[in-house]
Parts: C-alpha cells; structure tokens; sequence
C-alpha cells in the first residue's frame, strides 16, 4: 500500500470517530424543545415541595439539595406522556392557587408547617382520588409529583448515599442480612 494512501485511509478513520459520535448520539436529545415546559419558578417550587415531602434531617441532605425540581423536569419531559404532563403541568397551578386561597399566599412564602399541612390535605384527596377512579383516568398530579420526588431522591447521590446504606463496591451477594428496625434501607 502506498503512503498516500495510507494517510488517506487514517484520515477518513479519524474523521469517522470525532463526527460519528455526534451524528449517533443526537438522536438521545430532546428534539421538541416545547416539551421542556417547566420553568425556572416551576422548578423552585418543586424543589420545595419535594424538600416538604423529603426534609433534610442531621444525618442525610432533604430533596432540595438533591436538586429534585431539575431532576423532575428532565424526567417529565423524557418519560412521561404529554397527558401526564399536562395533569402535572396544571396540578402545579392548582396548588399554587389551594396555597392562595387558604393562606393567602403563594406556597414558597408558606411556614414549614402550613406546607407540610396544605400537601398533606392534597395527598388525602389523591388517595381517595385513586381510589375512586376509573380504570383508565388520569392519574393526580399529587401523585405523580411524590413518585418522582421519591424516586429522584433516593437515586440522587444524597439521597442513595446518606439516607441509604451504600457500598460502592460490592462484595459478594448476601441476601440474610440482619436487620434492626429503624435502620436505614440498602441503596441499589
């Protein structure tokens, strides 16, 4: 083989790998940036909530720090069907609104305990929500915001290596571990 041909050959090679990685990634982004429906208000407020229904305690960070609201946009928008979020999208302002009318202000201006009250109200409506409803309805936007605040959280480095127990190398499988109640659970 000639030398010309050789750096011909190394070139296309080269090129091949710095521009194929990019042609066969993209199709992993978002290509509907209309999906990217939470703002930045709406992500303080979730991380609020989330830091309400998941508190910082002396031993773990809470949800806020875990950066739940960021997480839950992402997660919305790659995973979730535009009816569930829609659901989602409008409970958002459903609660923003319970927050006004009950206490006259906006849920981030709220006390840790009107808070903790007001979404304890809503989740009692979700659960007799769920109970009551058809085969086929839609799911309560209270629902859909613990289960991904649940779910973010303990799969946020906080939240899998300070509320949990976490061994970031495993040894071998041992599936009779003792176990005291009150202990924290094991992360995954």
């Amino acid at each position: 083989m000639k030398r010309r041909k050789v750096v011909s050959t190394l070139l296309w090679g080269i090129g091949g790998v710095i521009l194929a990685p990019n042609s066969l990634l993209s199709s992993c982004n978002s290509k509907n940036d209309s999906k990217q429906f939470l703002t930045e208000e709406d992500i303080v407020l979730l991380n609020d909530i989330g830091e309400t229904i998941i508190p910082a305690t002396a031993s773990s960070k809470g949800a806020r720090e875990a950066r739940i609201g960021e997480f839950m946009k992402v997660y919305l928008t790659d995973c979730y069907s535009n009816e569930d979020q829609e659901v989602f999208k409008k409970g958002l302002v459903q609660l923003r609104e319970r927050s006004k009318d009950k206490y006259g202000k906006d849920f981030l201006k709220l006390s840790k305990t009107q808070k903790q009250n007001l979404l304890t109200v809503i989740d009692k409506e979700a659960k007799e929500y769920h109970s009551n409803k058809n085969k086929n309805g839609p799911p309560h936007y209270f629902s859909l915001v613990k289960e991904i605040t649940v779910f973010g959280y303990f799969t946020s480095e906080p939240g899998a290596t300070e509320a949990l127990r976490y061994v970031p190398i495993p040894g071998s499988y041992n599936g009779n571990l003792d176990y005291t109640p009150g202990d924290k659970a094991w992360a995954l």
